[in-house]
């Protein structure tokens, strides 16, 4: 540090430290308050930015913190502190910075800062050249030097800079003062890393004490035992008098109170007593606040200070220390995340402490202690209760907290009338069906004849029920040898018969020729009869389909008559859905096909979690009598190809679309078309 600079500093009548050299006296003060542990990271950036302005015989110097006035704008500088201190302008909070009209050079400074967060990195500015770096110009008014603080305490990629304002002084001396700036200002580090081993060493501790608690509070049989446990516990391990827990009743909103539960070393009390009274009042005005509340109030500032306490309104808790000059009291809300569901309250008057760091070590253990209390408390009700705290507590939500159950039941009732009035849906009529075939072929015996062999499909597999055909595929091969002999036969006659009249024709015998040519004709329409009967004893499949009746294995060399059913065949490509519809619906289901909106949906017994859409295609207008109530026949086609498993005969469960009604119609139809009937 140059000579002129001590002699400024002085000039100003402002302490400066002599660091001239590390024999200096002054290097063991420094490294001994940079190295000394802070309250907190503002207390410590205002400690070393004083250090900073005493090595650089500074004017003045400020603390800037980064400020984002918008989502990903621009960092504004925002000063924090002041150096040397000033006084407080009247009504400014502990949190207020300096004025704007307290910082000397404020362009100048706050555009040095600003260049500091940007750049995180210590740099010079000249005061009479715009803002530009030394080096760059030669400045003769003064410098502003940046000198960032990086973790600070101000989180990830954020830097907090102090900026020195010095005067006019040679650029050796300038490099010398920017360096040794520096040197001091990475001492931040150290502080950033005690700040961490002690928020690791506090939540170690907090958690060992919540896991202490906790391991407590579950050995208890029931919730007033965890709670007389847990008070116990923190008695014995923070010595202190007094430990009392506080439960909320009711689901955790503004009209609720506080039911003392629990007195440490106390197993019976009356909560109609005076002491318990004022407990309850403490409790109740620390769950009002959501916050902890100490009394007497520690101070806003400095060592052992904390703002949210001491500005904390302590009005029950003073009126239960009243007594006792020398009580001291603490009350700590239970929290699961941000609703308070009970209340711990501490005094001591002895060697036991009430100070900031037990409060927030205890405030820690208590956050994760108190989801298992409130299990606890849940298992001790019964699950009806448990139920109706749940419905009261979500509509009270929606209703309020007052005559919540009341107000909540005619909203609904209201509500549902509303509903069932208002609310149109398609009305579908319900009935019975089966599966059919739009074409069933029945085939016949042609003639009488024997069974001599059944047919085999594409496969190699014998005709039967189930066996899939082709047209033209042999069904039944009918026993043909008694038509072929006749056939062999009438060939005979015809030969004979050409061998007569091709003699005859030689004789010129024209009479004898006619009658060869009669036995001729007649020969020849024997042999056709036979070859027809030939012909039909192959019987083959009419259509493609599915043979769907006609076990004919057994009836091999059996005789058949003609027009005996043997085969019945059919497609499965094409299938109808017949409806039962009874007679009370079938005008619904009539109007809705007139109108062109002849549609339903079914589901089949064999599959009902596969439904399929159906169109109406005509009803048969005469009833059925079936099982003590009338039906008609409503006849309707898949819209879709039949699944590959759809078999003729199958049974579904169909629902006609028919017109747009409210529910309270369709709830009532029934009831109302019974009374017409009573009163017709």
């Amino acid at each position: 540090m140059g000579r002129g600079t001590t002699r400024a500093g002085q000039r100003e009548g402002q302490p400066v430290i002599d660091l001239s050299n590390l024999k200096a006296p002054g290097w063991g003060k420094v490294v001994a308050d940079l190295s000394a542990a802070a309250h907190d990271d503002k207390s410590y950036m205002d400690r070393l930015m004083g250090i900073l302005a005493q090595v650089s015989a500074a004017r003045q110097a400020v603390l800037w913190i980064p400020d984002r006035r918008e989502e990903g704008g621009e960092v504004e500088p925002r000063a924090a502190s002041i150096w040397p201190p000033v006084q407080a302008q009247p009504g400014a909070g502990p949190m207020d910075g300096p004025t704007p009209e307290q910082i000397e050079q404020l362009a100048d400074a706050k555009s040095a800062a600003r260049g500091g967060m940007t750049t995180a990195h210590a740099r010079a500015y000249g005061l009479d050249a715009q803002n530009t770096p030394y080096y760059d110009a030669a400045p003769t008014q003064g410098y502003v030097l940046a000198i960032p603080l990086p973790g600070g305490g101000l989180g990830a990629g954020q830097t907090a800079v102090v900026t020195l304002l010095i005067e006019s002084r040679s650029k050796d001396a300038l490099r010398s003062t920017l360096a040794m700036a520096e040197v001091l200002a990475g001492y931040v580090h150290g502080h950033s890393t005690r700040q961490a081993l002690k928020r690791t060493q506090h939540a170690s501790l907090a958690l060992d004490l919540a896991t202490k608690l906790i391991a407590s509070v579950n050995t208890a049989p029931n919730f007033k035992g965890a709670a007389m446990t847990l008070c116990n516990d923190l008695a014995k391990q923070f010595s202190v008098d007094r430990v009392a827990l506080g439960w909320v009743r009711g689901s955790g909103t503004d009209g609720d109170s506080i039911r003392v539960e629990s007195i440490s070393d106390t197993e019976h009390f009356d909560r109609r007593m005076a002491m318990v009274e004022k407990l309850k009042l403490a409790m109740e005005e620390c769950f009002d606040q959501s916050q902890p509340v100490m009394y007497p109030p520690p101070p806003s500032e400095g060592s052992g200070g904390d703002v949210l306490l001491s500005q904390a309104i302590v009005h029950a808790h003073r009126e239960l220390v009243a007594a006792d000059a020398g009580l001291k009291v603490c009350s700590l809300p239970l929290r699961i995340d941000e609703r308070v569901v009970g209340v711990v309250t501490l005094e001591s008057k002895g060697q036991g402490q009430i100070d900031l760091a037990s409060i927030e070590l205890v405030q820690a253990a208590l956050d994760l202690v108190a989801p298992v209390l409130r299990v606890r408390r849940s298992d001790d009700r019964n699950l009806a209760l448990r139920a109706k705290d749940s419905m009261v507590k979500a509509a009270a939500w929606a209703v309020g907290p007052k005559h919540t159950v009341w107000k909540a039941i005619g909203v609904t009732v209201a509500a549902a009338l509303l509903f069932v009035t208002f609310f149109t849906m398609t009305y579908r009529v319900g009935c019975d069906a089966v599966f059919e075939p739009r074409i069933r072929r029945v085939v016949s015996a042609p003639m009488e004849g024997v069974l001599l062999e059944l047919g085999k499909d594409r496969e190699g597999h014998y005709i039967e029920p189930g066996r899939l055909v082709k047209k033209g595929d042999l069904l039944v091969q009918m026993d043909d040898k008694p038509w072929r002999l006749s056939a062999a036969e009438a060939r005979a006659k015809m030969h004979q018969a050409e061998l007569l009249a091709s003699a005859a024709r030689k004789e010129d015998d024209r009479g004898k020729v006619e009658q060869a040519d009669a036995q001729y004709l007649q020969a020849k329409a024997e042999l056709d009869v036979y070859e027809y009967k030939i012909s039909q004893s192959r019987i083959t499949s009419p259509i493609d389909g599915v043979i769907l009746a006609g076990r004919l294995e057994d009836r091999i060399g059996s005789s058949v008559k003609l027009g005996d059913a043997l085969i019945e065949v059919s497609p499965m490509d094409d299938m109808l859905v017949v409806a039962k519809v009874d007679e009370r619906d079938i005008a619904l289901v009539t109007r809705a096909m007139e109108g062109g909106k002849g549609k339903g949906v079914l589901a089949s017994k064999a599959r009902p979690n596969e439904s399929f859409d159906f169109t109406v295609e005509r009803i048969v207008p005469l009833a059925e009598a079936k099982e003590g109530k009338n039906t008609f026949a409503v006849y309707a086609k898949l819209d879709g190809r039949p699944a590959a498993w759809m078999r003729p005969g199958m049974e579904a469960r169909t629902r006609f679309d028919t017109e747009k009604r409210s529910l309270l119609w369709i709830g009532t139809r029934r009831i109302i078309e019974t009374v017409q009937l009573w009163f017709w």
